[in-house]
């Protein structure tokens, strides 16, 4: 081995977890150089991974365990941190785009580069769950790509330095379920490790192999794993698009198992030996002693790599917008597969030497101080070091009423953040409102708002805290859901419009007023309930039924009546400032004019509190009869007049008006609505009750 280098700075320790083994990775940057202290490879000694997804945490987490162990004692100290990739086996994508403007010119620095970057992946998350079907799997957001920035709504491959107004960013957010990143999660956690930085293999692979100079060109990687091939594609300068198909390296071997009749082992130790020798050695499960020549294990996966290749490139297709790109670049121990690399170019119809396994010529600054071969399967396992680099995107657990959750972090954490990520309600976190009521009044729509509720009591730590309090590491957060305010209430006589009044000369005296209330075609009184979706109509005058019913005058059915010196009638409408006379006598015409002065002279207005009873001009004689009428189903006698109305009733039966003890008075004469004014017969049934 050769000898470790004493570097004491900070150092990045790697792990490719694959399906078929671990490799960790420890190394630190220099210049624009990459220097690799020491790695370790471990094969899982059972199948605890499948198609790149973790299956037996515990398993995993022993072998995390034995790498780990061999690179402390290969570079002489302890490794506390570790930064991870996951395969896209469950992979979801995100591209969005966000702008920010700044009002007038700013010198743009990495700061701002940094902020723009954080609301870019935080509006694709959004989107994210906008667009989730599937409510019962949540989603981590596990790495990013920039796509291209804008300066000033013009494409921009760095901001920094750039005076601008307004600048954007095209990005590339991507996510995987819960299950798979707290798989990974766990299993370094058992190896006493905590994650420094987390990517996917893609991304961390393109690091390597498509340098920056390259990606002007539409390249496309395929780094091809033991259960997963991952798929990336460049363009003008960008990562534009990632990708995955769940089949790679493991296909070949299970096919070369059924085939040989041998266990999973011995059958991925007879497709590595038939890349290398024409004849392969090897016992069955029977103990027997076998040999088979290559071109025969060629020949069985030789279908599979047909396959693989034509859903790598239809897949590729379907990323690049429908199109082949100009060349492929394969990494992984599966793209080592005779026939693989020609395949490909078969199937997107490009020439053979423009797909090829990369390998040493990618690794030109990268620096070995151990004897390692550079080689495509160290492509993705030093790509998860450089990415650490790229973007510090770990997660950080928060204690959330009791719950542990994973966060992604941003630096710029707030409970409000833990709240979503919990699925604790948007509206808990608010004081909410109580029903509101809706009605129109005079055909205008009308809302009363409900009463204000509690807000959400809120601690973080023990301390009284709000959405925007920040959250650092292992927080306790406790949130008690916010409250609902009492529904709307209105009456009548809560309207503006219920103080207006009308004025109307009553007898030669200014009498004032109050609007009268039709609610749904029904007059109400001030103290009506206003209900939901009632339409309400503030009358602007009066009948001279209603007129004498509110002034409490009782006339004799044989007076005349007159509206501004017209002869009228009990239906006669009488609107603001218009005059009325009620007597037994025949008026001459005449004008209010005429007796304007007496209402400068005197200008109050009518008591009506005092019930007006006009007297007739002159004595007269009358004959009084009486009737028996049914009231509330009671029977009741009428006497001492010679005709009887409906109002007439009121004196007689128990029947408080003056104070209101529902809606609205109905009033029923021979089961019909009944008039104040209309004559009583005998027999008439009456019904008078409060309107619930």
């Amino acid at each position: 081995m050769a000898e470790v280098s004493k570097y004491t700075g900070q150092i990045v320790f790697g792990l490719d977890i694959g399906t078929r083994s671990i490799v960790g990775t420890v190394g630190y940057k220099r210049g624009n150089d990459f220097v690799v202290i020491a790695q370790r490879v471990k094969e899982h000694e059972t199948r605890a991974m499948l198609d790149g997804q973790i299956h037996d945490i515990m398993k995993v987490g022993e072998t995390v365990s034995r790498v780990k162990e061999e690179l402390e004692e290969a570079i002489g100290r302890k490794l506390t941190e570790v930064c991870i990739a996951a395969a896209g086996r469950v992979l979801r994508t995100i591209t969005t785009h966000v702008e920010y403007p700044y009002g007038q010119d700013k010198e743009i620095d990495q700061e701002d580069i940094y902020a723009l970057t954080s609301a870019g992946i935080e509006r694709a998350y959004e989107e994210f769950l906008e667009n989730q079907k599937d409510e019962e799997m949540r989603f981590y957001c596990v790495g990013h790509s920039v796509v291209r920035y804008y300066l000033n709504g013009y494409p921009m491959s760095n901001l920094e330095g750039h005076k601008a107004r307004t600048v954007g960013i095209d990005l590339i957010a991507t996510f995987l379920p819960e299950d798979v990143v707290d798989g990974l999660y766990k299993s370094v956690e058992l190896a006493g490790l905590s994650v420094a930085n987390m990517t996917l293999e893609p991304i961390a692979a393109i690091q390597v192999a498509i340098p920056e100079r390259f990606r002007m060109l539409n390249i496309a990687l395929i780094d091809v794993g033991a259960g997963t091939s991952d798929i990336s594609i460049t363009n003008d300068g960008c990562i534009i698009a990632y990708g995955m198909i769940p089949i790679a390296g493991d296909i070949l071997t299970e096919a070369i198992a059924k085939h040989c009749l041998v266990d999973f082992s011995m059958a991925e130790k007879i497709k590595r030996d038939a890349g290398e020798m024409e004849t392969v050695s090897y016992e069955d499960i029977m103990f027997l002693p076998q040999t088979i020549k290559s071109s025969e294990i060629l020949g069985v996966t030789d279908p599979i790599v047909r396959d693989m290749a034509k859903q790598a490139s239809d897949k590729i297709k379907d990323l690049n917008g429908g199109k082949p790109v100009s060349a492929v670049f394969v990494v992984g121990g599966g793209g080592k597969i005779p026939g693989y690399t020609q395949a490909v170019s078969e199937e997107l119809g490009i020439a053979k030497e423009r797909v090829a396994l990369r390998g040493e010529e990618v690794m030109q600054q990268i620096i070995f101080e151990e004897d390692i071969r550079k080689d495509s399967l160290l492509v993705t396992p030093i790509g998860i070091c450089l990415n650490f680099y790229e973007q510090s995107n770990n997660f950080i657990f928060v204690s959330f009423n009791e719950r542990k959750i994973k966060i992604y972090d941003n630096n710029r954490l707030t409970v409000a953040d833990a709240a979503m990520q919990a699925g604790f309600p948007n509206n808990g976190l608010f004081p909410r409102r109580g029903k509101a009521l809706n009605f129109t009044v005079n055909g205008k729509a009308r809302m009363v708002r409900g009463q204000l509720g509690e807000a959400a009591v809120i601690t973080v730590n023990g301390n009284i805290a709000d959405i925007n309090t920040p959250i650092h590491a292992n927080d306790i957060i406790k949130v008690s859901e916010s409250t609902a305010g009492a529904e709307a209430s209105c009456m009548i006589g809560e309207l503006p419009e219920s103080g207006d009044s009308i004025v109307m000369i009553v007898n030669e005296k200014k009498v004032k007023m109050p609007k009268f209330a039709s609610v749904n075609g029904s007059l109400q009184s001030n103290y009506y309930e206003i209900q939901d979706n009632d339409a309400i109509e503030m009358l602007s005058y009066y009948t001279v039924r209603q007129l004498t019913e509110f002034m409490d005058v009782i006339l004799d059915p044989r007076m005349n009546i007159y509206v501004n010196n017209k002869l009228a009638d009990l239906d006669t409408p009488v609107y603001e400032n218009f005059s009325v006379v009620w007597t037994l006598s025949k008026i001459e015409m005449f004008t209010p004019q005429s007796y304007e002065e007496e209402w400068e002279e005197d200008d109050e207005y009518e008591d009506l509190d005092t019930p007006v009873y006009e007297e007739p001009e002159k004595e007269m004689k009358s004959v009084s009869r009486e009737i028996t009428v049914l009231v509330n189903k009671v029977s009741v006698t009428l006497q001492g007049k010679e005709e009887y109305i409906f109002v007439d009733v009121f004196d007689i039966i128990d029947f408080d008006l003056s104070r209101p003890r529902g809606k609205g008075i109905v009033t029923n004469l021979n089961g019909r609505p009944a008039q104040y004014m209309e004559p009583l017969h005998e027999g008439d049934v009456i019904e008078i009750y409060w309107q619930e």
